[in-house]
């Protein structure tokens, strides 16, 4: 059963967590969750990415940071459109990404959104950090990112845990995560793409007080913010 998830607001540690916890899960079918933030900007940066580099682009108006179980560099969240998606593939991630891309594309169109999918792009742009700063995903399109006037508008990053992949996305245009449009866009390309249709329902409250156990535990420490320097 391809399931999309309703959840209560969350901080950034919670959804990294809940991402996480849902995976591990995840026996059923595709999962689609569009993250329901608390109130006030979050940070998140990639798993491999040097906190030393990322701290230095970090102010308290930017809201709390956390760090991704996926790749790809730092996404400042406030205003976009978050979601997660957890399935089964074999797929090399770059071809997952540039299915998922490629349909999202196609979806926008139907709504006038215009996109543009990115060309190839040199390896240094796929680094955690350049000359000692942090890569930010917003600010270096890579390969298949959708572009809007030259501006990137969707990225994400991938990890695949045994068989199941994470996708962790952001969609970056004006009322992303305030207009239904975009929603049902989303939907509409992964349900193309996986040829799944979704039944939307609330998560289970056992995952959630998994995720909110693993936030305390893990994603909220030091130990973890600071697991590469």
């Amino acid at each position: 059963m391809a399931e999309n998830l309703l959840t209560p607001a969350l901080t950034v540690f919670e959804q990294m967590a809940l991402d996480e916890v849902l995976t591990h899960a995840n026996a059923h079918g595709p999962v689609l969750r569009f993250y329901h933030w608390t109130d006030g900007p979050a940070v998140t940066f990639g798993y491999s990415q040097f906190y030393n580099s990322v701290q230095s682009q970090l102010t308290p108006d930017k809201g709390p940071a956390c760090r991704r179980p996926t790749g790809g560099g730092i996404v400042f969240h406030g205003a976009d459109l978050t979601f997660s998606l957890i399935f089964e593939s074999e797929l090399r991630p770059s071809e997952i990404y540039a299915r998922l891309h490629g349909a999202i594309e196609n979806a926008l169109a139907q709504v006038q959104l215009q996109s543009t999918r990115q060309g190839a792009v040199s390896a240094a742009v796929y680094a955690p950090a350049t000359n000692g700063i942090a890569s930010g995903c917003f600010a270096n399109p890579v390969k298949d990112d959708l572009l809007v006037n030259g501006k990137k508008i969707l990225g994400g990053a991938i990890r695949r845990f045994g068989t199941q992949i994470l996708y962790q996305g952001s969609l970056q245009c004006e009322n992303a995560r305030t207009h239904p449009v975009f929603r049902r866009a989303v939907v509409q390309a992964v349900q193309q793409m996986l040829a799944v249709q979704f039944e939307t329902k609330p998560v289970a409250e056992e995952l959630l007080k998994q995720a909110r156990e693993l936030a305390l535990s893990q994603y909220q420490t030091t130990a973890w913010t600071e697991k590469f320097l």
